[in-house]
């Protein structure tokens, strides 16, 4: 019964998070788009790989000819010895000429390729940079990871190859019919026959193969989205024994790729097997209605090798259009998925003409702030406050009261659903965003830590500090001590989320980190919930030096760290219950008093 349960947890969390294949033409203007990354290099690798086709493509052409109809026609049939010498040498020469032409059109193709998918790769990503809070709270680390490598990674062939190869084949498959049909009309009338059964067969193919390569992309994106979560998470799934239903699911979601990609190359298999055919039947006419033809002298034997070896080429653009179909399906899938994120805009918006400010007070106003998440709960309610320059203000309530994200709004990661948040008497939305974080600097409770040295961590919050001035910081916080006692001191390397140091000793880089960047206002979101006594009074110590003479925003759940704060805002469900200092709120023996009251109770 329990197993039973177990597997049905498993299938729903599966079919929970299941995306949709969305049923949509193949959109060419979106295709279109994708190309204009070739603009750059229209100049330069473009027009060289152009060259190299023409001049391949050109000698394929010639060379038939030349075999057929003046070698065999004259030179052979006509003993023409001197003519034969003179076409060995011209043919002999023309495959040379072939072969230098495809090595340089193969290393400019990959070269074009390579530089469109960085310039691609590199566009996504500092645009995903730009975007807001908002984007991120809505998808998975997973999942726009697996935009940035994977979806990207897969028009990679079709940038290297395809874009040119279209060109390529079109020109030698037009080329082709014009010289077939020069040749002998008749014969090609009655090769071309078969052309329409093929069409009608490999186009009720396509739609298929489209939306099994759409669906192939989906669930890749699955999986990476439970990869990266696993692995952040593997300390809460070692700790509840849930291994094996972590890897029941991961097998759920590898057996669903498996099948769909399975499903998606068994259908694109299917286009060679059927250019063969094709290929198979036309041969068999050209043997039969070709021999006919000769006979009746209505096509010499020169003419009809010529026109076995053009065969050849006409089948083989169709067969690569097909491949290139596929891979233009597959791009089609990837590119969906690249410009839904290229598409998205920041919600919170820089205005046209921004207030560049050099440096601020710190001054900050609330005017009847309203802010909803989803648009329908408020985490705000028409808040008014005002926290003056220099001022420490602590805000405190249960969760979900409005805390986090008055913080939010001051950095203006979101904006205002009502009302007009203030910076020196400025409308926040006034300001150069970049100005305005420039002098911001917040520290969580759950302190990031980037793998690098201590060192480069600390510089993270002013790349152009020197050592002295990263070493001056760590020491003004207290850091320089246990950094020091470490084998290799400010080089050594911590890997990402700083697991080699301890929950204290990364909040005390991260307030290193805060006071190098000198911010003029400085937002502690529950800085101290996940440390120890003892850490806690090194941490308030540091606290003095951090908060000297900058305006500070501190949000506790721990009231102990917040009696000295000049004001103290209390707030429930997006309201303003109460603000006043320590003693005076105490002294009211209201909210703020019970939540004192409560926690010393818990702690006692």
């Amino acid at each position: 019964m329990k197993e039973n349960r177990k597997k049905q947890l498993i299938l729903e969390r599966f079919h929970y998070s299941e995306d949709l294949v969305i049923d949509k033409p193949f959109n060419w203007k979106q295709m279109l788009r994708l190309l204009l990354y070739l603009k750059p290099y229209v100049k330069n690798l473009l027009p060289l790989s152009f060259a190299a086709v023409i001049i391949s493509t050109a000698i394929r052409l010639i060379i038939p000819i030349l075999i057929g109809v003046y070698t065999l026609d004259r030179a052979i049939i006509e003993k023409d010895t001197t003519l034969l010498m003179q076409l060995v040498f011209i043919i002999s020469g023309l495959y040379l000429l072939s072969y230098l032409s495809n090595s340089l059109r193969i290393r400019w193709m990959n070269r074009l390729g390579q530089d469109v998918i960085y310039d691609l790769r590199r566009h996504l990503f500092t645009h995903v940079q730009s975007l807001s809070h908002r984007f991120f709270d809505q998808r998975s680390a997973g999942s726009i990871l697996v935009r940035i490598m994977n979806d990207i990674n897969s028009l990679q062939e079709l940038f290297t190859s395809g874009v040119i190869n279209l060109l390529t084949d079109f020109l030698l498959l037009f080329a082709t019919i014009f010289i077939l049909l020069s040749l002998n009309v008749k014969l090609t009338i009655a090769i071309m026959i078969i052309l329409p059964i093929m069409f009608f067969i490999s186009t009720s193919l396509r739609k298929k193969i489209r939306l099994l390569w759409q669906d192939v992309r989906l669930k890749q994106s699955k999986i990476n989205s439970h990869l990266n979560e696993s692995i952040q998470g593997i300390r809460i799934t070692q700790s509840y024994t849930q291994e094996k239903e972590n890897i029941q699911f991961f097998k759920g979601l590898n057996q669903e790729n498996y099948q769909t990609w399975k499903q998606a190359v068994q259908k694109n298999a299917m286009f060679g097997p059927l250019i063969e055919m094709t290929n198979a039947v036309g041969t068999a006419i050209l043997i039969w209605y070709g021999a006919v033809l000769v006979a009746r002298g209505e096509c010499t034997i020169g003419e009809f090798v010529s026109f076995a070896f053009y065969l050849g080429m006409f089948w083989e653009p169709i067969s690569r259009l097909g491949q290139l179909y596929n891979q233009l399906l597959i791009g089609m899938a990837s590119s969906e998925r690249v410009f839904e994120f290229l598409d998205e805009r920041p919600s919170v918006i820089e205005s046209p003409n921004p207030i560049k400010l050099s440096s601020i007070k710190g001054h900050i106003d609330f005017e009847e702030v309203e802010f909803s998440y989803d648009g329908k709960r408020k985490a705000l309610n028409g808040v008014s406050l005002t926290i003056k320059a220099g001022e420490t203000t602590a805000l405190v309530g249960h969760t979900g009261s409005g805390k986090t994200t008055i913080a939010n709004l001051v950095s203006r990661f979101y904006d205002a659903t009502e009302g007009i948040v203030k910076i020196d008497g400025c409308p926040i939305q006034d300001l150069s965003i970049a100005s305005l974080r420039s002098q911001i600097s917040v520290v969580l409770q759950d302190t990031f830590i980037f793998s690098g040295t201590i060192m480069e961590n600390i510089r993270y919050g002013n790349p152009n500090a020197s050592d002295e001035e990263v070493i001056a910081a760590a020491k003004a916080v207290g850091a320089d001590h246990f950094i020091t006692q470490i084998s290799k001191g400010y080089q050594t390397e911590v890997e990402e989320r700083g697991n080699v140091l301890s929950v204290g000793e990364r909040q005390l880089l991260s307030f290193a980190r805060a006071l190098l960047a000198d911010p003029k206002i400085l937002i502690l979101d529950e800085a101290t919930a996940s440390i120890d006594t003892e850490t806690e009074v090194k941490i308030q110590e540091a606290l003095k030096t951090l908060l000297k003479g900058r305006t500070a925003i501190m949000i506790a759940h721990r009231l102990s760290t917040i009696r000295e704060a000049d004001k103290i805002i209390v707030l429930d469900h997006g309201h303003i219950l109460e603000q006043g200092n320590h003693n005076t709120l105490m002294a009211e023996q209201g909210v703020y008093y019970e939540l004192v009251k409560a926690q010393y109770k818990m702690l006692g």
